[in-house]
């Protein structure tokens, strides 16, 4: 678990999350720019056209982006802590030269039943599983729920790691 954690350093992934959270503020910035541009009209539209079926179309993009950039943003995250966590397992893997060691501490993981209650959504890329795994995944909503997981479940990363 170590060199899982050292592979995080080693691969930039610091970098990766703060491009993303730098791309998810250029898109809040936008969308802040749109629906000012709404409220200002920028002195350029007479409010006569706007009675006649007129309108300012970057309002609506505006609108648009307030309303998915949340739901985007932490979809993007979720996505990019996912491919980060199974790069950091293969790399884990190339630093030790030794996956079974990795797959042992992943299957100890996964046949643990403690449940963990202080675990929130905030906090969920900081540990080594998904903390809140159990938690919503079954029922009508199940695919939607793990679009919001920050990590690959232990299955997947046991099985990919079988492979090498």
């Amino acid at each position: 678990m170590l060199a899982h954690e050292l592979s995080h350093i080693r691969n930039y992934d610091i970098l990766v999350s703060t491009l993303a959270v730098t791309l998810v503020g250029a898109v809040a910035l936008l969308t802040n720019f749109a629906i000012r541009a709404m409220w200002w009209n920028g002195g350029r539209v007479s409010r006569g056209s706007d009675r006649n079926g007129g309108g300012n179309p970057l309002a609506l993009i505006g609108f648009a982006f307030l309303i998915l950039s949340p739901l985007v943003a932490k979809i993007m995250q979720a996505a990019v802590s996912r491919r980060r966590e199974t790069l950091a397992d293969v790399s884990a893997c190339q630093i030790t030269r030794y996956p079974p060691g990795l797959i042992s501490a992943l299957e100890k993981l996964r046949d643990d039943t403690t449940v963990t209650h202080s675990a929130t959504a905030a906090t969920a890329h900081m540990w080594i599983e998904q903390p809140m795994s159990g938690v919503g995944d079954k029922g009508k909503m199940g695919m939607m729920n793990k679009l919001f997981d920050t990590h690959p479940p232990l299955e997947e990363r046991i099985a990919l790691l079988r492979e090498l």
